[in-house]
């Protein structure tokens, strides 16, 4: 059990890190880094806050729930050890997992769970292609 928390918590770190290297590139100005730091969390309150709603459809919190554990797999399609490559991996099945639940649910249920600021729903909308 463990050993399983240990693998999640490095998933959501390298996941933040690939977020935050995105944030960085689509966004300059001096509130990139606080939006790229708090992106992460806001994503993955996101995520639960969706998987939580029983009132969306069934298909999209099976989704989510994949996308939780695809995450805190051990293992990726690219090893995370690969500069930037590995973490790009991370970041194409979040957006197309945000894209598919924005399709089915809509951009209003997204906003309605989303528990950051503006701001980072702006950079959110715009990493997912939304």
């Amino acid at each position: 059990m463990g050993g399983r928390a240990l693998a999640v918590a490095a998933a959501l770190l390298l996941t933040w890190l690939a977020l935050l290297v995105a944030v960085l590139v689509l966004r300059s100005g001096t509130d990139a880094l606080r939006d790229g730091v708090r992106l992460l969390p806001d994503v993955l309150r996101l995520v639960r806050r969706l998987a939580a709603d029983r009132s969306l459809p069934r298909g999209v919190r099976v989704r989510l729930g994949l996308l939780l554990a695809y995450l805190a797999m051990p293992f990726d399609v690219v090893p995370d050890v690969v500069p930037v490559l590995g973490w790009a991996d991370d970041v194409v099945v979040v957006v197309l997992v945000l894209r598919s639940v924005v399709r089915r649910a809509g951009v209003d249920a997204v906003r309605l769970h989303w528990p950051g600021t503006d701001d980072g729903f702006a950079v959110l909308t715009r990493l997912a292609g939304l």
